[in-house]
């Protein structure tokens, strides 16, 4: 008569010996490019991120011609500069919506969360400058009975 008792095969989660556990390695930078999307008020910006020469295009136009107020171009840069990246990659830059000031802003936005996914190490300088934190800061929308958002229609007393 064989032996009715059989030992249960043991689970693979239940061993775990210190030999067994495999050391995590970093994380694969990545072959193709890098896309990223940065938002500022209703602007929004894709931002492709490739390792050349520094070229820096907006719409399928140079940088410059794009944003010609200089405050918007430094504004826009921000990220690039602070990380010491301005030669190492080239931007492929797709803005729609909003105005020049928000388009700058959501370029801001998306080269910040960019060049987080090329360096996760840039993760803390990044914080700390506030590039990473989407501005909430929206259009207030025009209320019924008023003119505008705040603003009252003059009260006349008689």
């Amino acid at each position: 008569m064989t032996d009715s008792v059989t030992s249960a095969p043991e689970s693979p989660i239940a061993v775990a010996t210190a030999d067994s556990v495999q050391p995590t390695a970093p994380a694969p930078t990545p072959t193709g490019p890098i896309w990223a999307t940065g938002r500022r008020k209703t602007a929004v910006a894709r931002i492709r991120l490739i390792p050349g020469t520094g070229k820096i295009v907006v719409n399928g136009r140079q940088f410059e011609q794009y944003f010609t107020v200089e405050s918007l171009r430094v504004h826009a840069l921000r990220p690039l500069v602070l990380t010491d990246a301005t030669g190492k990659y080239d931007v492929f830059i797709n803005v729609k919506g909003g105005g020049v000031s928000g388009q700058a802003g959501a370029v801001r936005h998306g080269l910040a969360r960019a060049l987080l996914q090329a360096d996760p190490t840039l993760r803390k300088l990044l914080r700390s400058e506030g590039l990473l934190t989407r501005d909430p800061r929206m259009r207030e929308r025009k209320k019924y009975g008023q003119p505008g958002a705040r603003k009252r229609f003059q009260y006349s007393k008689r």
